[in-house]
C-alpha cells in the first residue's frame, strides 16, 4: 500500500541579492575603527621592539607580538572594504581579487 500525501506549496523564496545592505555597511562602520587600533597597536610594538616607542601596553602572550596585530589589522580592513562593497553595490568580493566572469 502507498500513502501519499499532498501538500499545499506555501510562498516562494525569492533570492534578491543585497538582502542585508545596512548591516553590512554598519558592521563595516565599526570594522574600520578596530582595523586602525589594530595597526596602532602593531606599529606601536614595532617601534617598542625598536626601542623608539614607549613600553608596549601587552608584556607577553600571544597578543605581544607585532606579527599578530599587522594580520588582524589587514584582515580587518580588507573585510571592511569587502562590506563597504556589498552594501554599495550588492556584490560581495574582496578587495584586489578579480572575478572568473
Amino acid at each position: 500500500m502507498i500513502v501519499r500525501i499532498r501538500l499545499s506549496k506555501g510562498p516562494q523564496f525569492r533570492n534578491r541579492p543585497g538582502k542585508n545592505r545596512a548591516l553590512a555597511q554598519m558592521l563595516a562602520a565599526l570594522m574600520t575603527p578596530a582595523a586602525l587600533m589594530a595597526y596602532v597597536l602593531a606599529f606601536w610594538r614595532l617601534g617598542a621592539d625598536m626601542r623608539i616607542a614607549g613600553q608596549f601596553a601587552i608584556e607577553d602572550g600571544f597578543f605581544s607580538h607585532w606579527q599578530v596585530w599587522l594580520p588582524i589589522a589587514v584582515g580587518l580592513s580588507m573585510s571592511s572594504a569587502a562590506l563597504n562593497r556589498y552594501g554599495r553595490d550588492g556584490i560581495l568580493r574582496l578587495p584586489g581579487v578579480r572575478s572568473r566572469a
